[in-house]
This record gives structure tokens, C-alpha cells and sequence, in this order.
């Protein structure tokens, strides 16, 4: 009875996840702009969203932002999780609980006091204007701290000695640090720039505030484009996204559990 129960429970949860996601799915393939009714099997849609010039735009603004973000972010959060895991107690404790401020920290505070930040730069101190700059900092100033949780677990598992230990033997700092520690807080790096990358193909909230005029990501162009109404190419586009996202799920899902079979061989 109660193995039922999970499989129904299960299943609910599941439909009302996927149904409204199927439903888009099926509309974008709908010859008609309308949602009220079914005029036929087209790819029109999904025409008119490759020859939108504002589309392609977008997408490469998106995943410019956010590799270089993630890269941006990896590097200042790595060396800064390095240093505050160098300091004492209490000043370790008070660091780290200053860095999981933008992590707890509704993303619309961060928007607009990003937002604020700039506008005084721009319009008090003249430094440029709001556009591409400004986004790829506001991502980076909040990608900073999804790095250092990462790396942080790992640096307290590494025994200190190490790295004294491979100067002792005749190594340099620099060359100490590439072949001893490096390999071991590697797996905190990739995840830390992982998500980073993630989080920053997935923001709305803060590039809306911090963005300016010309310039344009995915998520600020789809925001603007249903504000005119549902448009049938955002149906179109947010197939292509979900299709690609599922693609590679199952990709990194299947050689995960590859990995895991020739480890237990």
C-alpha cells in the first residue's frame, strides 16, 4: 500500500513538473500563433527564430557572459578561498560568513544595489556606461562566492604538510602548488566554475538591473519579447534550450555510471 502511494505520489509530482514543459513543446510546433487551438504541424516558429537577428545576439552574449564570468570568478574565488583558509579561527569565521552574504541574499538586493553601485560610477565618477561591462561584473561579484563554498571543503581536507613538504624536497612554491595542491582542490574548482557557469546562463534578475540599452542575454530578451504577449518563438527557443539541457544531462548521467562500473570492475 504504501509502495503505491509513492509510485502515485511519484508520478503526480512528476506530471505537474513536466506537463506545462510538454505542453509549451507541442505549442511550438503549432502553425497557428494562437493557444487556443491547433492549426497543424509547422517548423515555422523555429524559422522565424533563426532568422530573428536578435536571438543569435543574445545567445552569444549569454554564454560570453558567463564563461568569461566563470572563469573570472574561478580564479579570484580559488586564490581568495586559499587565503581565508589561511587565517585563524575567528577571522576565517567571519570572513566566510561575509561570503555566504550574496548566497543567502534575495537576488533583487543584489541587482539593485549593483545597479546603484554603478549608476554612482557612471554618472558621479564618469566611468563609462551601463552595458557589457557592467553585466559581466555584476555576474563575476556574485559567482565569487559560489566558487569559494566550493573550494573551501577542499582545502580543510588537504593536509597542510603537503605543500612544506614538496618545498622541503626541493620544489618551488609555484611548481609545489601546480603538482601538490592544485590536483587536490581540482575537483572544488571544476564544480565551483561549473556552477558559476550555470548560474550565470540562468540569471534574470540581476542582469535586468544591471544591464543596458543594445545589450541583451537570453533571459532579458525572452522577458522583453512576452511583455509584447506570448510570442510562439520564445515556445521554439525554450524547446531548443530544454532539448540541449536534457542532451547533456544524459551525456555526463552516462559516463558517470560508465566511470562507476570500471571502478567497481
Amino acid at each position: 500500500m504504501i509502495k503505491k502511494a509513492y509510485t502515485v505520489y511519484m508520478g503526480l509530482m512528476l506530471f505537474f513538473l513536466y506537463a506545462p514543459i510538454a505542453v509549451l513543446m507541442i505549442f511550438s510546433f503549432n502553425y497557428s500563433p494562437s493557444r487556443n487551438y491547433w492549426g497543424g504541424f509547422s517548423l515555422r516558429w523555429y524559422r522565424d527564430l533563426f532568422n530573428d537577428p536578435h536571438i543569435p545576439q543574445a545567445l552569444f552574449n549569454t554564454l560570453v557572459i558567463a564563461v568569461l564570468s566563470s572563469l573570472i570568478a574561478t580564479i579570484i574565488g580559488t586564490i581568495a578561498a586559499m587565503g581565508i583558509n589561511s587565517l585563524g579561527r575567528k577571522t576565517k569565521s567571519i570572513i566566510i560568513g561575509v561570503t555566504n552574504l550574496p548566497v543567502f541574499n534575495p537576488e533583487i538586493v543584489t541587482g539593485v544595489s549593483l545597479m546603484l553601485l554603478f549608476v554612482f560610477g557612471i554618472r558621479v565618477l564618469g566611468f563609462g556606461e551601463m552595458g557589457f561591462a557592467t553585466l559581466l561584473m555584476a555576474h563575476v561579484s556574485f559567482n565569487v562566492s559560489y566558487v569559494i563554498l566550493s573550494v573551501m571543503p577542499r582545502l580543510r581536507r588537504l593536509d597542510g604538510n603537503l605543500f612544506e613538504a614538496a618545498m622541503d624536497l626541493g620544489a618551488p612554491p609555484m611548481r609545489a602548488f601546480v603538482q601538490v595542491v592544485l590536483p587536490a582542490i581540482r575537483p572544488g574548482i571544476i564544480t565551483g566554475a561549473l556552477l558559476a557557469f550555470t548560474l550565470s546562463v540562468d540569471d534574470f534578475i540581476v542582469s535586468f538591473f544591471t544591464i543596458g540599452p543594445g545589450v541583451n542575454n537570453l533571459s532579458t530578451l525572452i522577458f522583453s519579447m512576452a511583455r509584447r504577449g506570448i510570442n510562439p518563438r520564445i515556445n521554439a527557443l525554450s524547446t531548443i534550450i530544454f532539448i540541449v539541457v536534457m542532451i547533456l544531462l544524459y551525456i555526463i548521467n552516462r559516463r558517470d555510471s560508465k566511470k562507476r562500473k570500471e571502478h567497481l570492475a
